[in-house]
This record gives C-alpha cells, sequence and structure tokens, in this order.
C-alpha cells in the first residue's frame, strides 16, 4: 500500500494549518458489511478459524478489544470474530493521509505512535458511551520485528478501571509466520487462528489492582511465535523464507561486525567472515559449519539487544545518518522537505535538516519505545520522531539499522527511568 506525498519546502510546511481533532464515526452497515466480505478470500487462503471463550460475559455490550498486533491479517481476523457487532479501531495517524475520509468512514481514529495522547482516552470513552460500538486496539502498536511480544505502556491498568467496561482479548497465532514483516511482504502458506476470550468484566477491574492488572496483560501479551512455530511443527517450505532477515539480525556474533549480513533464499551469511547459516522450514538457524551459536532467532535478536544496552552503558552507542526527511501536518499528504542528518547516542535523537532551518531533539525519557518499520507505505525503512503539531519520518539512507534503533531508544529509555527511580531515593 502506498500513501500520497508531494515535495515542498520546508518553510511552506511548518506554516500549514495542523489537522483538528474531529469526534470519531460509528461505522455504517455498507462499510461493516465490506469489510467482512472483502476479508474472506485472504482468511479462506490461510484456512482460518477462530475459538471463544467466556464471551457470553460481554453480551452485546460495548468492550475495550486488545489484540496482538503481527500482521495485516490481524485487520482481517477482527472483522470475522466481531461480526456483525460494530466496533471502531485505534489507528496510526498517518493511515489516514490521503484517505481520510474512507478511514472514517470505516470506523478507524487516529493516535500517534509511542507518543502521550490525552485525546485518546477521551475518544475511546465517547465511542463506548455515546456511539455504543466497541473500540479495538493494538497495545503494542506496532508490529513485532523478531515475532516476540514489544512493550506495552505502562500503567494501562489505570486505562482500563476508568473506562469501567469488559476487556476481550483476540489472540493470533500463525500470522506472524504466515508474513512476518521483515520478509519482504511475501506470504507463506500458513493455517492462522485465533482466540477471543472475556479478560475482564468490570466487576473484575474494580476487584483488581492496578499492578495486578498490568501484569495480566503482561502475560497475555508474552509469547513468542517462532517457538510456537516449532512446538506446533508449523512448515514453511518457501524458497523465500530468509529474506531480508539481515533487518533483524543485522549484526554477525562471530566476527561482531554489522551491516554485512544478507538473508536471501533460505541462507543468511555474513559476508565479512562469511559464516552461513541456513533458515529450515520450522524457522530455526543452522550453521553450515556445525558451529551455530544462535538457532533460535529471537535468541539473537535478545543477543543484539544486549549490545546495545552495553554500548550505552559505555557511551560508546551512536546512529549517525543522513536521512530524507517527510514530514506530516495534515492528512493530505506526506511532505517532503529535503535532506538531513539523524543522531541517535545515549542522549537521545538529534535530528537537523532543510538547510538548518529545522532541528528536533527527544530525550531517552520521552517514550519508551520507538515508531520504526521496513519498507514503509513502500517508500522505504523508517523512523518516526515528534508529536504535537508534526511527526518527522526519517528515511535513512544507511541500510538496515532501524531495528538496531529501536532496541537503542527502549534500553536507553531503561536506564533513564533507572537512574531517575535511583535519583530519587537519594
Amino acid at each position: 500500500m502506498k500513501i500520497k506525498t508531494i515535495e515542498k519546502d520546508y518553510d511552506e510546511v511548518k506554516n500549514l494549518t495542523p489537522y483538528t481533532r474531529k469526534k470519531p464515526d460509528k461505522i455504517n452497515w455498507f462499510f461493516k458489511n465490506l469489510l467482512y466480505f472483502v476479508s474472506k478470500p485472504d482468511l479462506k487462503k490461510c484456512n482460518f478459524s477462530y475459538t471463544t471463550e467466556g464471551l457470553e460475559k460481554i453480551g452485546d455490550k460495548p468492550c475495550l478489544i486488545l489484540m496482538n498486533h503481527s500482521s495485516f491479517t490481524d485487520l482481517e481476523i477482527v472483522t470475522q470474530i466481531m461480526y456483525p457487532k460494530p466496533y471502531n479501531t485505534v489507528c496510526t495517524s498517518d493511515g489516514f493521509v490521503g484517505q481520510e475520509w474512507l478511514i472514517r468512514h470505516l470506523g478507524c481514529f487516529p493516535t500517534n505512535k509511542f507518543v502521550t495522547d490525552v485525546s485518546l482516552i477521551s475518544d475511546i470513552r465517547y465511542i463506548l458511551n455515546e456511539l455504543k460500538s466497541s473500540v479495538l486496539m493494538y497495545p503494542e502498536a506496532s508490529y513485532s520485528f523478531d515475532g516476540t511480544s514489544t512493550p506495552l505502556p505502562r500503567k494501562m491498568g489505570i486505562m482500563l478501571k476508568r473506562l469501567n467496561v469488559p476487556v476481550m482479548m483476540i489472540k493470533t497465532y500463525g500470522a506472524f509466520t504466515r508474513d512476518p514483516l521483515y520478509n519482504c511482504l511475501q506470504k507463506r502458506n500458513v493455517k492462522v487462528t485465533a482466540h477471543a476470550k472475556c479478560l475482564f468484566t468490570p466487576e473484575e477491574l474494580k476487584e483488581k489492582s492496578v499492578t495486578e492488572l498490568d501484569d495480566i496483560l503482561d502475560n497475555e501479551f508474552s509469547f513468542d511465535n517462532f517457538l510456537w512455530q516449532k512446538e506446533n511443527k508449523v512448515h514453511t517450505n518457501e524458497p523465500f523464507i530468509a529474506d531480508g532477515l539481515e533487518r533483524i539480525l543485522y549484526k554477525c556474533p562471530h566476527c561482531g561486525k554489522e551491516g554485512y549480513m544478507k538473508g536471501k533464499g533460505t541462507e543468511l551469511i555474513c559476508n565479512n567472515c562469511h559464516k552461513s547459516y541456513t533458515m529450515n522450514s520450522l524457522g530455526e538457524l543452522v550453521s553450515k559449519d556445525n558451529d551455530t551459536i544462535y538457532s533460535h532467532i529471537p535468541d539473537w535478536y535478545k543477543w543484539e539487544r544486549e549490545e546495545v544496552k552495553q554500548e550505552l552503558r559505555e557511551g560508546s552507542y551512536l546512529l549517525d545518518s543522513d536521512v530524507q526527511i517527510g514530514m506530516m501536518v495534515d492528512y493530505k499528504y506526506i511532505y517532503m522537505v529535503g535532506d538531513g542528518h539523524l543522531r541517535q547516542d545515549e542522549n537521545g535523537f538529534v535530528l537537523t535538516g532543510c538547510d538548518g532551518q529545522l532541528e528536533y531533539f527527544r530525550t531517552p525519557l520521552s517514550c519508551y519505545s520507538l515508531y520504526s518499520d521496513y519498507f514503509w507505505y513502500e517508500i522505504g525503512d523508517v523512523i518516526c520522531l515528534g508529536g504535537g503539531d508534526a511527526l518527522y519520518y526519517c528515511f535513512p539512507k544507511e541500510k538496515d539499522i532501524v531495528a538496531k534503533a529501536r532496541l537503542a531508544a527502549e534500553e536507553s529509555y531503561k536506564l533513564a527511568m533507572a537512574e531517575k527511580k535511583n535519583t530519587k531515593k537519594h
């Protein structure tokens, strides 16, 4: 899927009138039926089925729907489970660009990823209480890179208590294996299933503390898709299963070099030390020299996270890349405002560009994760910064760095939080 872009001077863009918040619309019967029937052919291809548990506790009452986020298939799955009941969807704001009328009529309402959005709760309350519609939310706010859970915002339990409506949990199985983000939008022949259950009734929300609710949510959103694939013997025999794997496995554990990995076909090769791994049909990596260090992809990714954390502690971590900059200030276009430079270290991000007119800073404590993506709307890999009146979409000219940037953002946030708590104690 593409997005509308236009080249424009930074001066012009910063003087544009930002989009104004509108009350969400309830999805009408035509678009509700359209979503349901348009989703059916793709779900038929993956032989989709689902089970339920305790949904009678919810009945016809509007509820908050929480769902893990693996691939675009998730959006199709929920239409089948909820039909014919109405629901609205929390959607990333850039999804409205160039198609606001359509997206709103599909029941979507906008928010910015990993940015404090004070209007979000009021929008959800309006939908639940006034429109009498359920609300679908992906609390992870981003697709998983390595098939494991991504961080949830803290104290979600507070939000659940304030909303005081039933909470449904939808968990998918096979959606990531069928269409992992790194694999260049190439779908595999994998059966997809889902389980929908009543996670909390309003009475249970009142009984439990915020900490207890957060602990339950953390447990529900704890998963490992590669382990699930192996344990359930889900084979993927396509010839492209390792394509793009270097996007997450960017560092070689044998020679320690970054930027030399290449995934193609069923092979992952380091072009520095020439170590070669084969990805088998169960998603495991096996070294051709019988000296496998990490056969489980999430273990490799976890090692990269620890390496990033160590660099941050030592003060040696540095992302330093020329970028092309796009801006979003309204829902008409992504405005391509020119070239710039993006720097990330233990002190956060600095974005400069547009002939010295643009200078943006983001500290580690300002956000617990990072909106980064692969081949974003068919433009390129992206790192998104900003908030308020403007978002900055940075397209690095250096390859395969957005996964490391997200790891660094998450780990620098944790380190900064630990330092803040330690300072308070003293």
